[in-house]
């Protein structure tokens, strides 16, 4: 049974930093990503990474304060949030998917975590 299981998430003063972390079982994956989505916004593509190591960036806003990592060994896939802002608020989630792929688009992926709640305060 495939499972993904995201944590990592919590409460942080603008300027701070979080990792998330999401853990997968049952299967290995080609493509392994994050995905927000802010109240009253629509899921966002944040990044994603291939099992060879070929990361993918969304907004600009965000390549330069996140860097998405994976272990291969440990099938978890990480998100390393770096000066957070408000508007990094939302809810993230991990998805992974079977096909390679840049992983850009939410249907690119076949699995999908919990989500795990990132507030940042101003």
């Amino acid at each position: 049974q495939v499972q993904l299981v995201d944590s990592g998430g919590g409460l942080v003063q603008g300027g701070g930093s979080l990792r998330l972390s999401c853990a997968a079982s049952g299967r290995s994956f080609a493509v392994m990503g994050w995905f927000r989505q802010a109240p009253g916004k629509e899921r966002e593509f944040v990044a994603a990474i291939t099992w060879s190591g070929t990361k993918t960036y969304g907004q600009d806003s965000v390549k330069s304060r996140f860097t998405i990592s994976r272990d291969n060994a440990k099938n978890t896939v990480y998100l390393q949030m770096n000066s957070l802002k408000p508007e990094d608020t939302a809810v993230y989630y991990c998805a992974a998917g079977v096909l390679a792929g840049l992983g850009s688009q939410a249907d690119e992926y076949d699995y999908w975590g919990r989500g795990t709640q990132v507030t940042v305060s101003s």
